[in-house]
């Protein structure tokens, strides 16, 4: 019973602040639709737009993260500090080199980016504004993604929070009087909603540094820099990160190039549908974040029971982070459902853009439950133990061979609505969830890394 309560407490310390920041970012995003809403569905649309492509950058940065977590997790769980300091400093490394690339493409061919997503003028040109903006703060991103994961693994996941707290109310202010111009500052419209995630951003990773060296200080903890480490197995370190790390980044890779695929779907059945999309992205944020937490919590335990050879603790205590998570996800969609008529009347749109905005809330309700079992289970537990390959093909086979073949079906070809298309096309989360639970029951992703 004991051990039972550790493990919860322990759990609830690192996934209710990750799940708080997770609600707080997604309330905020409520609100910066809604001042971008007042715009216009051009607005609204240029901005989707244009987050999809960074929603690529992150994604990849997520990977990155990732690889680091599942390293540090296991050699925290070896307590192996030298390795975890490798760890940090050359994920540390590539994730800012990454940055350096997408910020080039960004503000050298915003214009030709855009227009694969959208055949409307209008909405093309809000969106290269926004986006070559927007690009400045993907260094400041990349430098707080790792310092924030190496944070949650030492099972300091509030400092990252109180970071966000800040960041985010400081994005909204500025949301306001950017996009608004008000209190003299100039009416910017979508630029001023961009300039408003740079600014908080930056300030974001600055204060996060600061906690991250005032903990390290506390806790003496040092971490030494790569080249004043020994290197009496730095080529198994590196052969074996790159076995870890290049699955994930194919995986988001080719994940998030198909959520863009989805996005050029909706942009090309026309604005209205685009718009939509784009006004249910803060829910679908809100719901999933309700519950990320229990999926970060899940490869930092689970990955530390990896590290210490608790193989059978690691299995039972996976299965009862994915029954909190079912349960969890099936009182949020009952919620949704409840609520969706109310939350679409907040948007100065049309009545019948309202109604296809609440159709497709509908829909994701139906499949949430779904998608939150595939966060926990393929983007924690089966990672912790570094078989990164097994997710990278479920996440294949799921967007590539069901996924984007039936949306393009659904849209193009049966000409459906865009309700029964997002349907049609999440009908990949099931797949994915499929072979999931098949190499969960094998028991064949449990390893500790050497």
């Amino acid at each position: 019973m004991e051990k039972r309560e550790s493990f919860e407490k322990t759990a609830i310390r690192i996934a209710l602040p990750v799940t708080l920041q997770c609600l707080l970012q997604s309330s905020f995003s409520v609100i910066d639709q809604v001042m971008i809403g007042k715009l216009g569905k051009y607005s609204i649309a240029g901005i989707g737009l244009g987050g999809k492509f960074a929603s690529l950058y992150s994604v990849v940065l997520g990977a990155i993260a990732a690889a680091a977590g599942i390293m540090i997790s296991q050699y925290l769980g070896k307590k192996d500090e030298e390795a975890v300091s490798r760890s940090f400093f050359s994920n540390m490394i590539l994730s800012i080199g990454l940055a350096v690339l997408f910020v080039i493409l960004c503000i050298a061919i915003p214009q030709t980016i855009m227009g694969i997503y959208t055949k409307d003028e209008a909405a093309r040109m809000l969106a290269a504004d926004y986006i070559r903006i927007l690009a400045i703060s993907f260094v400041p991103m990349a430098v707080s993604s790792i310092v924030t994961t190496m944070l949650r693994c030492m099972e300091v996941a509030t400092l990252p929070l109180y970071a966000s707290i800040f960041a985010l109310v400081l994005n909204t202010g500025l949301n306001y009087m950017l996009i608004f111009g008000k209190w003299f500052f100039p009416k910017m419209g979508v630029e001023g909603a961009a300039w408003a995630s740079v600014i908080a951003q930056t300030v974001s990773c600055f204060i996060i540094l600061i906690f991250f060296n005032m903990y390290c200080k506390k806790q003496n903890i040092h971490l030494p820099m790569l080249w004043k480490q020994k290197n009496d197995y730095t080529g198994d370190y590196w052969k074996q990160y790159i076995g870890i790390l290049c699955p994930i980044l194919v995986c988001e890779f080719l994940w998030s190039l198909g959520e863009n695929v989805y996005a050029i779907i909706y942009g090309n059945m026309g604005t209205d549908s685009c718009a939509a999309m784009t006004m249910t992205i803060p829910v679908q944020t809100l719901m999933i974040g309700a519950l990320s937490g229990l999926s970060q919590a899940a490869g930092i335990l689970i990955g530390k029971s990896l590290g210490g050879k608790q193989y059978e603790k690691a299995y039972k205590d996976s299965k009862k982070l994915m029954k909190y998570g079912f349960a969890g996800s099936l009182c949020l969609s009952v919620i949704l459902v409840v609520v969706a008529s109310f939350y679409v009347k907040i948007y100065s749109v049309e009545p019948a853009l309202q109604e296809m905005t609440r159709s497709i809330l509908i829909v994701f309700a139906i499949v949430s439950p779904v998608k939150v079992m595939n966060m926990i289970l393929g983007g924690g537990i089966i990672r912790s133990g570094g078989k990164t390959q097994y997710v990278m093909w479920i996440d294949i086979i799921g967007t590539w061979l069901f996924g984007v073949p039936l949306g393009l079906l659904a849209a193009f070809v049966w000409k459906l609505p865009i309700e029964y298309t997002y349907f049609i096309l999440s009908m990949e989360e099931c797949v994915r969830l499929g072979i999931s639970f098949v190499i969960f029951k094998k028991r064949i992703w449990m390893e500790s890394l050497q």
